[in-house]
């Protein structure tokens, strides 16, 4: 630190940095040891991050990095949809369903790439900018499972009619992409979600995931 600096900015600074090299996140107690201030100074600097949704805080409290990181870059979303396109348009149109990349807003799934398909008679209707809570539907469940359950590799969820009747969702999570939670899936009509597509879905989930590295 010099004379020039601010220490409370350089520690929040540090503990975005912190909260960035972690997929799962960091407790009040955990930022206090590795910055070496008292836990009031960390709540602080919690809330003045949280305020501007740069942080934001799960159920049990872990710190994560928040979506509004991403809005301080208006370039860095459109990056992470053109990195995920090549991979949604190839999934939608071998599946024949609607694809999509969902990734955490606070407590909400917010969808930020969604691909049609073309060659379709009929298919769910998705918008890029739809969100809905993080435990409804494929997308947001893929994403808890994995925040329950650390993975070396994405498992695919199934849920049905739980946004939409009559449709069903499959979506497995991002997995080893430093401070992006997120999944991709599918959404589509029908009774039940055909075996095939799970592991399409994990495939195209693995092939986001290492574009956004």
């Amino acid at each position: 630190m010099t004379a020039e600096t601010s220490q409370t900015l350089d520690r929040g600074l540090r503990v975005l940095k912190l909260l960035a090299d972690t997929d799962h996140g960091l407790t009040v107690t955990e930022l206090s040891l590795r910055l070496g201030v008292n836990r009031t100074v960390v709540y602080r600097l919690l809330a003045t991050l949280e305020q501007h949704a740069l942080i934001r805080r799960d159920l049990g409290g872990r710190a994560r990095v928040g979506l509004g990181v991403l809005r301080l870059g208006r370039q860095v979303h459109p990056l992470v949809r053109e990195a995920a396109m090549p991979a949604l348009r190839s999934l939608a149109e071998d599946i024949g369903a609607t694809a999509h990349l969902t990734l955490v807003d606070g407590a909400d799934a917010l969808a930020v790439a969604v691909v049609e398909p073309t060659w379709t008679d009929y298919h769910v209707a998705y918008r890029a900018g739809f969100r809905h809570p993080l435990d409804r539907g494929a997308a947001g469940k893929a994403i808890l499972a994995a925040r329950q359950h650390p993975m070396t590799d994405p498992v695919c969820t199934l849920t049905h009619g739980e946004l939409e009747a009559g449709a069903c969702g499959a979506a497995a999570p991002l997995l080893g992409v430093t401070g992006v939670e997120g999944s991709v899936g599918v959404v589509m009509l029908a009774e039940a979600v055909p075996e095939r597509v799970g592991p399409r879905v994990v495939d195209a989930a693995r092939e986001v995931a290492e574009a956004l590295r």
